[in-house]
Order: C-alpha cells, then sequence, then structure tokens
C-alpha cells in the first residue's frame, strides 16, 4: 500500500500543462479575384493521345545531311588546328568599305553577256550585209577573270591591281598569287567572295579578277584603292608570314585549362605566403 501510495504521488507531480496557443492573428482579408467568364481556364493535358506537345528547338537533335556535317565539322578543325600562314592569310579580307568601291569600279568594265555578243556581231553582219567597210573595232578595257589568265598577267606585269576570294575551293588553285603578286610588285586584295566575284564577269563564281587596261577618268578612284590595298596586303608580307592562325579549343577544354591554372596559382600562393 505504501508503495502504491508513492507511485501515485509521483505521477500526479509528473503532469504539466501545455501552454495555451497564441492568438491567431487573423489576416486581412484578400480581394477575391473575379474571374471574367468570357475567359474559361483551359488546362492542357499533355498525357498519351491526349493534347499536342509545344514546339520545341529540336535543331541539336537533327540528324543532318551528310554536308552540312562536314562543312561543320571542317570549321570546328580550321579552329583547333594550327593553320600555316600562306593559308592563314585567306581569312583576312579586305574591309567592307573599300571592297564596295573596289566593286563599283570593277562594275564599269564587265564584260559584255552573250546576247550583247551576239547583237553585236548581227549589228556588225548587217552592216556588211549593206556594204558599208569593216572596220575592226577596238576591244574595250574590261576585267580579266580566271586564275590562269590572271597568273599570266601577274607575270607579264600587266596587271594593274588583282582580286582574290578568300574562300576557294580547292584553296590551292590560288594560293601561289598573294607570293606572285608581292614578288612582282602587283597590288592584290583578298575579298568576300567568290560568288561576289562571279557577278562581275556573268557567272556563278569566280576565283580572280584582275583589271589591266583603265579609262582615263578612273585613274584616280584606281589610284587611290591600290594605296589602299598595297598598305593592307603588300607591305604588310612579313607581318602576313609570321602571322599563324587556329588553335582555338573550344569551351569545355578551355574551362578545363583555366581550372587548372586557378587551382595552380592558388597553390603558388600558398607556397609563398
Amino acid at each position: 500500500a505504501e508503495y502504491m501510495g508513492t507511485n501515485m504521488a509521483g505521477k500526479k507531480k509528473g503532469k504539466k500543462k501545455v501552454a495555451a496557443a497564441p492568438l491567431k492573428v487573423k489576416k486581412a482579408a484578400e480581394p477575391k479575384k473575379v474571374s471574367n467568364p468570357l475567359f474559361e481556364k483551359r488546362p492542357k493535358n499533355f498525357g498519351i493521345g491526349q493534347d499536342i506537345q509545344p514546339k520545341r528547338d529540336l535543331s541539336r537533335f537533327v540528324r543532318w545531311p551528310k554536308y552540312i556535317r562536314l562543312q561543320r565539322q571542317k570549321a570546328v578543325l580550321q579552329q583547333r588546328l594550327k593553320v600555316p600562314p600562306p593559308i592563314n592569310q585567306f581569312n583576312q579580307a579586305l574591309d567592307r568599305q573599300t571592297a564596295s568601291q573596289l566593286f563599283r569600279l570593277m562594275d564599269k568594265y564587265r564584260p559584255e553577256t552573250k546576247q550583247q555578243k551576239k547583237q553585236r556581231l548581227k549589228e556588225r553582219a548587217e552592216e556588211r550585209a549593206k556594204g558599208k567597210g569593216d572596220a575592226p573595232t577596238k576591244r574595250p578595257p574590261v576585267v580579266r577573270a580566271g586564275t590562269n589568265t590572271v597568273t599570266t598577267l601577274v607575270e607579264q606585269k600587266k596587271a594593274q591591281i588583282v582580286l582574290i576570294a578568300h574562300d576557294v575551293d580547292p584553296l590551292e588553285l590560288v594560293l601561289h598569287l598573294p607570293a606572285l603578286c608581292r614578288k612582282m610588285n602587283v597590288p592584290y586584295c583578298i575579298v568576300k567572295d567568290n560568288a561576289r566575284l562571279g557577278r562581275v564577269v556573268h557567272r556563278k563564281t569566280c576565283s580572280t579578277l584582275a583589271l589591266t587596261n583603265i579609262n582615263p577618268e578612273d585613274k584616280t578612284a584606281l589610284n587611290k584603292l591600290t594605296e589602299a590595298v598595297k598598305t593592307n596586303f603588300n607591305e604588310r608580307g612579313d607581318e602576313i608570314r609570321r602571322h599563324w592562325g587556329g588553335g582555338i579549343m573550344g569551351n569545355k577544354s578551355q574551362a578545363r585549362v583555366a581550372k587548372i591554372e586557378k587551382a595552380r596559382a592558388k597553390e603558388l600562393a600558398k607556397k609563398m605566403g
């Protein structure tokens, strides 16, 4: 009985009062959003056989045609690999303003089209049929096109200015021209692009153009352009010869190298400090 009494006393002592919950702070009643009955909520269900998925940009996952893959891989390779100076010089084209002036001058000396030649010969034949004398006409000054023609003109020092396209494929076709022009002291420039050169001579593409003779009224314009071209290309021969291209790593490789360098610098700072 004594033991029971002590036990009961212990139970009574052990009971604790739980603290009353604090009074709730009543939030200010938010104004109810009035929904317009004209605009109903229509949540989409993208489950199988339900709503059509939204259009996403899947270009990263596209199986591109082989020629596109090849040209992209080529572009990446040309960035990664070290590119020797004779090839790298074709990445530095003439500035847009000078190029537009040069093409404006070239357009004045466009060769005649097949239709124009046909018309000229027809008129000449008609005059001969009438009994008039067939006097030979002087050939007008025109742009000369094509690698073989331009190379011969440069070797004979007849070319006054030479234009080379930056994107000739294969590049070996025009690889000799810059060095030859420098040697023969003929002003040359590398311009964008072969399609633009082609338009001057009524073709799809053209690798090189050259001017041999021009009219007296255009001599001042040509002299100005020649000076600009010489300073940008002919006189920079030694600099071009030293300047390699490529060797640019991808983002991941650059990040990895930067991380290693950072860790190395931290270690060095610890040793010094």
